[in-house]
């Protein structure tokens, strides 16, 4: 997993490594991680020698990096040009050095421009980004380059505009995002949470992190942690030569009923792709179940289903008092559940509230942001990741907040982020088959904080291979799960 960490978190573990060095280090090794990055750009838009750069330079630290940056690239043979938003108070350094180098100043951008880099805000930023700012941001899209392509837009550190700390970004009255939109962000040192979650994290594009000596200087517990394909690869249960389906794990569905059938033909379709040896289901779907998935031991109630290691409720089951006694069985079992759809919606008015505070077993609970609007009276908010660990607080559950950047928190504090995320799964279903897929890990014996992002990352990249033919839905996904776990399972 990747650490990603919080500004105060940075601002020390920065303090600490610059009293250990000569004055201006930090900034030039910086800069020269990102002059680096702008090259390769260049070399693959047809040559560094002769390319043009645009550097929007603010007044902090943000704007030194750039010029720094500038003045390597320079010394290439790049035609460097800066524009100062506030020439008074920009790093008088940074300035000189790009001078030296053959770089300009300007006032306006110049005609041609093949990568321009954002150096106007850096982590110290709050609030969106000034007129001026925000005005040269939204016209980045008119440049262009020698081959006529768009430039290349390239954050330093993180897109200006964006809040640092959760990924928030404010609107203009024009309803656009108030930051830069960028190709590539050259991040120094340390991730921070803008760069991964939120609405900030689709405008950073492609990050790329480089190495300043930073990270034996960071204390504490990062801010959230990003899952990673070898995270996968090291939770996926292993089989043995003595496995056998019930040593594997059985996972109980209670999804569907007889209006949604096919909440609970992909809530059993995930949890049969999922590493448990068998599925028992319980609900009132069991003809078309059984139709899908002859495999499966099927029965109309919770309390006839038989022993199972989890279970997953709520998909389709329906809000009247059947399906709030299905609820209550499955809470009444000691045994690990996912929480989803319905069970949520069951849960709004609290009658349910001594059964979740009394229970040992784990929850996870996986809403959308209406789902959480219910359940919490409130939004998420713009910080999605405080969000998610007050409701874990609150229910003492494991809250998977479903969106682009799925968030997971648990009781404790803990937070992470899934970086799988497509629109390809903003379709009817495809909750119903992450909530199977998370059942089977719960029962093959995962901690519920990994089997949430074992199942958000696996989700999502199969929300990715069922996408590659066009539109998918929530069958395309459940189908693209057993590619996608192939190599898990070899």
């Amino acid at each position: 997993m990747k650490p990603v960490w919080r500004v105060a978190d940075v601002r020390a573990a920065e303090a600490g490594l610059m009293a250990t060095l000569p004055p201006g280090t930090l900034m030039k090794r910086a800069a020269a991680g990102l002059a680096r990055r702008c090259a390769l750009l260049l070399a693959d838009r047809g040559g560094v020698y002769g390319a043009r750069v645009l550097l929007l330079v603010g007044t902090g630290d943000n704007g030194g990096d750039a010029l720094y940056a500038g003045a390597l690239l320079a010394r290439r043979g790049v035609a460097v040009s800066a524009l100062l938003l506030t020439p008074g108070r920009a790093h008088a350094e940074g300035v000189a050095a790009l001078r030296a180098a053959g770089g300009r100043l300007v006032d306006r951008p110049p005609a041609l421009v093949d990568l321009v880099l954002d150096g106007i805000v850096g982590i110290g930023g709050t609030g969106g980004l000034r007129e001026t700012a925000e005005q040269l941001a939204a016209s980045l899209v008119r440049y262009c380059g020698r081959d006529g392509a768009r430039a290349t837009v390239v954050a330093v550190d993180v897109p200006s505009g964006v809040a640092v700390d959760t990924g928030h970004v404010p609107l203009t009255a024009a309803g656009r995002h108030s930051a830069v939109r960028a190709d590539v962000t050259v991040a120094f040192g340390a991730l921070k949470p803008a760069l991964v979650v939120g609405p900030a994290a689709a405008l950073a594009g492609q990050v790329e992190l480089v190495d300043i000596g930073l990270e034996p200087w960071l204390r504490g517990s990062p801010a959230l942690r990003v899952t990673e394909w070898s995270d996968m690869v090291e939770w996926w249960p292993r089989l043995g030569p003595a496995t056998e389906k019930y040593s594997r794990g059985v996972v109980g569905v209670a999804t569907g009923s007889a209006t949604y059938p096919g909440a609970a033909v992909l809530s059993v379709g995930g949890a049969l792709a999922g590493p448990t040896g068998m599925v028992r289901y319980a609900g009132g779907a069991r003809a078309e179940v059984l139709h899908q998935h002859p495999s499966v031991i099927a029965t109309g109630r919770v309390a006839d289903a038989g022993r199972v290691q989890a279970w997953v409720c709520g998909s389709g089951l329906g809000t009247g008092e059947d399906a709030a006694g299905e609820l209550r069985a499955v809470l009444s079992a000691p045994v690990p559940a996912v929480l989803d759809a319905d069970a949520l919606t069951l849960l709004v008015d609290g009658s349910l509230a001594d059964r979740l505070r009394n229970r040992d077993a784990p929850i996870v609970v996986t809403p959308h942001d209406r789902e959480f609007t219910r359940l919490c009276g409130e939004e998420p908010g713009a910080d999605r990741v405080s969000a998610a660990l007050r409701l874990a607080a609150w229910m003492n559950a494991t809250v998977l907040l479903k969106g682009d950047r799925t968030v997971i928190g648990t009781p404790d504090g803990r937070a992470y982020v899934n970086p799988t995320g497509t629109s390809a799964l903003a379709t009817g279903g495809t909750g119903d088959v992450l909530a199977g897929l998370l059942g089977s890990l719960l029962a093959a014996g995962l901690a519920p904080e990994r089997a949430a992002a074992t199942a958000a990352y696996l989700h999502g990249l199969a929300g990715r291979e069922a996408a590659r033919g066009g539109p998918a839905t929530a069958s395309d996904v459940a189908a693209a799960l057993r590619p996608v776990l192939a190599p898990l399972v070899d």
